[in-house]
């Protein structure tokens, strides 16, 4: 089971994640919604496509876009549509 943690609490785990580039992908029904609000944030990867992040709200602290995933991915990339991957202090184990 790999699971996502922040200010000490489980957001995301699963046993079917996707490692890409060393990210861990997790399938959308294994995060625990609550914890995720969307932004207006993109950013483009020249092959997989345009991600959208959410901020990680937990226990009234918020970590800006530390959630990204791909809405609409490219053919390369199909397999992660939709998932969610970490950065900026999510610990991912």
């Amino acid at each position: 089971m790999v699971k996502a943690i922040w200010n000490n609490e489980v957001i995301a785990e699963s046993n079917e994640t996707i490692v890409i580039e060393g990210n861990h992908y997790f399938p959308p029904k294994d995060i625990k919604q609550e914890f995720f609000k969307s932004t207006d944030t993109h950013t483009s990867c020249p092959w997989k496509g345009v991600a959208s992040y959410y901020n990680v709200e937990v226990n009234g602290e918020v970590n800006k876009d530390a959630a990204w995933f791909y809405p609409e991915v490219s053919e390369l990339a199909k397999g992660i549509k939709g998932y969610v991957a970490f950065w900026k202090g999510v610990e991912v184990r």
